[in-house]
């Protein structure tokens, strides 16, 4: 089948249709990169949250929650579960019914598993894609749910508008936050299983490193005329009556009872304002979509230049293997190569 064929029916939110596109982005057919050109123009509607944090935290209850959250209000949400890879299939462990069985019969709610295949950062290669995809099927609200592996969560402030760092007391939590960066990428903190015994001194600790984290990020930039806080970046003054930074708020919640669900709706809704309608929210949108296209730039050439120069490339690393030359002189000749051959 032709992919571009099933770009109607995705248009008129067919479940079909977008599961199979879905497929073919995700496993990057031929023809799927024809497909996300022609869905592209419909993009650019639906509000992304990217839902990270550490293993235990409860980050599927809470999506769960969230997902009835903005059902309530009649809209149409998708969400897309980054899950471990299996290490015989490739695809991913955890099934989408498993998930969230309550919403599998609700036609306004769309849910997706996919594997991360072994990529870093714990979000699947194709993730971005596919959100673009459920994007032009009319979605409201996408959540992306990720791995939480812990070491690299930041990637996900490349496919998300609000990234929510879900953290629960007693796990350790604090410390692991420091060590994988995953302060600087919160947008919005959730503290959830809030019921349990150092809810408070967890809070504390979060509302310390955004404070800590706040003042050394604006005094390391304040020589480049840029305002830093949070994950937002602006340069020169604010837009008028908009702050140029974001501080995260912190929500408490108890996702398996519902509660904090409605405080936790606002600041997302507040950091969606933020980036819609500030010159630091603007600004951050702006770069998000210039590093895809210089990702997508970086992959093109790599493709291009292994594919016109794959003896020589080979020939190369027989010489760094015999250890008669290194791999910085070979990668230098192999780029004026490159260079010569396309002139």
């Amino acid at each position: 089948m032709d992919p571009l064929s099933l770009v109607p029916g995705v248009l008129k939110n067919e479940a079909r249709a977008v599961a199979r596109t879905l497929r073919a982005v995700d496993d990057r057919v031929p023809g799927s990169e024809a497909v996300l050109k022609a869905l592209f123009p419909h993009t650019g509607r639906a509000y992304v949250v990217g839902i990270t944090g550490n293993p235990g935290a409860g980050k599927s209850t809470l999506t769960d929650r969230l997902v009835s959250a903005y059902r309530a209000r009649g809209q149409r949400v998708a969400v897309l579960c980054v899950d471990p890879s299996s290490p015989y299939s490739g695809g991913a462990i955890l099934g989408d019914r498993i998930r969230m069985g309550r919403h599998s019969t609700d036609p306004g709610v769309f849910i997706r598993s996919v594997a991360t295949r072994g990529h870093l950062g714990g979000l699947s290669r194709s993730a971005r894609d596919m959100v673009r995809v459920l994007d032009a099927s009319g979605a409201d609200v996408v959540l992306v749910e990720t791995v939480g592996v812990g070491q690299d969560e930041l990637e996900i402030t490349r496919t998300a508008h609000t990234t929510l760092v879900v953290m629960a007391p007693g796990m350790g939590d604090e410390v692991q936050a420091i060590k994988a960066g995953i302060m600087e990428s919160a947008d919005v903190f959730a503290v959830n299983k809030a019921d349990r015994d150092g809810a408070d001194s967890t809070i504390r600790d979060i509302e310390l490193m955004i404070a800590l984290g706040s003042e050394t990020m604006v005094a390391a930039s304040k020589s480049r005329g840029h305002v830093v806080h949070g994950s937002a970046v602006t340069s020169g003054a604010p837009a008028s009556g908009h702050s140029a930074s974001w501080t995260p708020p912190i929500a408490r919640c108890v996702a398996v009872r519902g509660e904090g669900i409605d405080t936790l709706v606002g600041h997302l809704d507040a950091h969606r304002t933020w980036v819609e309608t500030s010159e630091a929210g603007r600004a951050r949108k702006e770069a998000r979509l210039r590093e895809e296209v210089r990702e997508g730039l970086r992959e093109a050439l790599i493709e291009a230049a292994t594919r016109a120069l794959h003896a020589e490339i080979e020939a190369a690393t027989h010489r760094v293997a015999e250890r008669t030359s290194d791999p910085y002189t070979e990668t230098e000749a192999l780029l004026e190569a490159f260079r010569g051959g396309r002139a």
